[in-house]
């Protein structure tokens, strides 16, 4: 037997096939081969198609099929993982009105803070533990203001886990964590935030009704499983945001317990039960997949909007034939990379600097010395520390650290980026050999209250390895300090600028 597993991310839709009885990835594969288009018509806009999703989900799930070879009626259930805060509208017929108004679109950054202003801070705090921003509440907000004529037929605003859930299934339905990711959610009175939602003049009807990450919330239609290869009526049966997916997988679900992730955006997502926070705007607060009204379980979740991009950008500036490749390169280099100093910046608003539209930056380039192997290292350095200026963030705002666990993707397969991060930050990182379309794949194993067998999974199938901290602690520090001395002199010259 068989689960199957999607992730729809930003940059490709990953799928995985799962033994049920052992939890082992029997495959992992990803869609399109080269990454997905973001559409950008104008400047700190990020949009997709949702429809081209389901045809990559289509081709993906026929295509994982016939590599293993399996037989279909094997396949037992779905689990969901998608990309945060997007936005999708429908009409009343199910058809998206409009490109999904994707995580890293930061054309809502003036609706959100003029929504806290107005409402207060204490309010917003206190009951959404957030600031509306630019979360999905404040992109449905920006259509209603900017496009009434499409919005007037609006029947539906979705995630975007919600929208590949409705076309497998044609049922209409979400979240209490995904309310949380899109700020709809108030965690006061446990309810949907009807006051944001006055405010912003948005009926409440417009939201999908509420299903539990943990239970069947539809089947697969006739019409899906023709077209994606499915079997017809298997349920989908676990669905969250890609982050609180990806704590999941790496089975980072008690207070204490961290999950860090260098994909496009970097990603801190740390577990608590506190719910309180002095930090509305640079850290963000979400009910967690085990949260449950009797015991509230929080994800505090900080965001580098420019990690990955960042590394692929150089990739394919310098024509680098692999991530690899870069990685030996940039062991080459001494620690500070003789002064090359790059900044991830540059992909939309960054909430864990306030917000601020920073660009991308390089600073002391020496066109004599720098070769292609400084870049690689300053990159995998600046990334690092980004990583780091969040983690302290997060510790003080009360984060308590336990344990910090990752995947085993293309930045922490590089030694150079685990141990800066473990040595600045004074914790071990272990790598895990999972996914989060592996991670939504064995959720279908997880009960009601018994994570048991989940755990096992991780621990039998895909510890990998466990960077430690340098001894020569030091000497990271004097250039983490030399960078973020300077990056606090890039956000000045900004704010002055504007």
């Amino acid at each position: 037997m068989y689960y199957i597993g999607y992730d729809i991310g930003s940059s490709s839709i990953k799928i995985a096939l799962v033994d049920s009885a052992t939890g082992k990835a029997m495959k992992v594969i990803s869609e399109p081969k080269n990454e997905m288009t973001i559409t950008a018509v104008n400047t700190g806009w990020a949009e997709q198609d949702p429809d081209y999703w389901w045809e990559l989900i289509c081709i993906g799930t026929k295509r994982i099929i016939n590599e293993l070879h399996i037989d279909t009626s094997l396949i037992k259930g779905i689990g969901i993982a998608y990309q945060m805060h997007g936005l999708v509208v429908i009409d009343s017929q199910g058809k998206p009105l409009r490109n999904s108004i994707i995580w890293c679109d930061s054309r809502a950054v003036s609706i959100g803070e003029k929504a806290l202003n107005d409402l207060g801070t204490d309010k917003c705090s206190e009951r959404l533990l957030n600031s509306p921003a630019n979360f999905t509440a404040s992109k449905l907000a920006w259509v209603k203001e900017n496009e009434p004529e499409l919005y007037s037929k609006v029947y539906k605003a979705m995630l975007p886990g919600d929208y590949v859930a409705y076309r497998l299934t044609n049922e209409i339905n979400t979240t209490i964590t995904g309310l949380s990711e899109g700020v709809f959610w108030d965690f006061k009175n446990q309810s949907i935030a009807s006051f944001l939602l006055d405010y912003y003049g948005i009926s409440e009807d417009k939201l999908p009704v509420i299903v539990s990450n943990f239970q069947p919330q539809g089947q697969v239609t006739a019409r899906a499983a023709e077209e994606s290869g499915l079997p017809e009526g298997i349920p989908i049966s676990y669905r969250a945001g890609d982050q609180p997916n990806n704590a999941l997988s790496l089975n980072v679900l008690q207070p204490g317990e961290i999950a860090v992730t260098g994909g496009t955006s970097g990603v801190v997502y740390g577990v608590t039960n506190k719910q309180t926070t002095k930090e509305l705007n640079r850290i963000n607060h979400f009910a967690h997949v085990n949260n449950s009204f009797d015991t509230p379980i929080f994800g505090k979740l900080l965001c580098i909007n420019g990690a990955g991009i960042l590394y692929r950008y150089i990739k394919e500036t310098i024509n680098a034939e692999s991530y690899s490749v870069m990685n030996q390169l940039a062991n080459g280099v001494e620690i500070g990379s003789d002064g090359l100093m790059l900044f991830p910046f540059g992909n939309g608003a960054e909430r864990m600097l306030n917000h601020l539209p920073l660009e991308a930056a390089v600073k002391h380039l020496d066109l004599n010395r720098h070769t292609k192997a400084h870049w690689c290292r300053a990159a995998l350095e600046g990334i690092a520390f980004a990583f780091v200026y969040g983690i302290k963030i997060l510790i003080d705002d009360g984060m308590e650290i336990k344990v910090i666990r990752t995947g085993n993707d293309n930045l922490f397969q590089s030694e150079l980026f685990g141990t800066t991060i473990a040595t600045l930050i004074g914790y071990d990182i272990e790598v895990y050999n999972t996914t989060g379309a592996v991670g939504a794949a064995r959720a279908l194993a997880i009960t009601k209250d018994n994570y048991s067998r989940f755990s096992e999974f991780l621990s039998t199938n895909d510890h990998i390895k466990t960077y430690k901290p340098d001894k020569n602690k030091s000497h990271y520090e004097c250039h983490y300090k030399k960078w973020e001395n300077t990056l606090k002199n890039l956000i000045n010259v900004h704010k002055n600028k504007v």
